[in-house]
């Protein structure tokens, strides 16, 4: 057994024995592999372990990713979400690449995803970022302008709203990372309930996903309990 697989198997046993505590369907959360910084080879053998859902926040290194993952696995059906910041000059790169995109946080980058996105490769799946801590330096829409945000983003051709991801301030301990995920859960009922019909609830790392599932996270975002420490980051 590989290192990854060996990774693997105990974060989805810590994914089972939150959603138990939870009293929530393990069936209910995905996890997504944050491969960013790791090459191929690294992929490959979280894909050879059963995983099928990758998170890439760096979209040059990602698109190489994605092809050379093509070549390796074409029969895997793998899903690759892009969840790091995203700029106006990459947009083009992720529509054509990618399946989802859990980063937007402006109508302008929306809109270009939609204009670039392929017809043949059916809609970008879409999770809108919200900043739930309100900090002033973080990615994000502010939570006052989400339901306008949501609302535009929705009608978007080659576009389809999934849900919400979040990225909070790091908290000690589960009650007090859960006052941010419970913030953010709390909007996406919202939501929810204006006809939007979200599913995605992205919120959840290494740290703190038992927080997260417990505040009703449907996909946890994984990578150093996965692959490892990173290597630097590419410049």
């Amino acid at each position: 057994m590989t290192t990854i697989e060996a990774n693997l198997q105990t974060v989805h046993q810590r994914i089972d024995h939150a959603c138990k505590l939870a009293g929530r369907d393990v069936t209910q959360v995905t996890l997504l592999a944050v491969s960013k910084t790791f090459g191929p080879e690294s992929v490959w053998a979280a894909v050879s372990a059963g995983q099928r859902v990758f998170g890439e926040n760096y979209v040059q290194e990602a698109v190489e990713k994605i092809l050379a993952l093509r070549e390796l696995a074409p029969d895997a059906a793998l899903s690759w979400h892009c969840i790091g910041p995203l700029q106006s000059n990459k947009t083009r790169l992720v529509a054509e690449h990618f399946d989802w995109v859990q980063s937007v946080d402006r109508l302008k980058i929306a809109q270009r995803l939609s204009e670039q996105r392929p017809e043949s490769l059916g809609p970008l799946q879409v999770c809108l970022q919200v900043n739930v801590d309100g900090g002033a330096n973080k990615s994000g829409v502010a939570p006052a302008e989400l339901p306008a945000l949501a609302a535009a983003v929705a009608q978007l051709p080659r576009l389809r709203l999934r849900g919400l991801m979040c990225i909070p301030e790091p908290a000690e301990g589960l009650p007090a990372q859960r006052v941010a995920f419970d913030r953010a859960r709390d909007l996406y009922d919202a939501l929810n309930r204006s006809g939007l019909a979200v599913d995605t609830l992205s919120m959840g790392m290494s740290d703190d996903l038992d927080a997260a599932i417990a505040s009703g996270s449907t996909l946890v975002r994984v990578g150093r309990a996965i692959f490892g420490s990173r290597p630097p980051a590419p410049s």
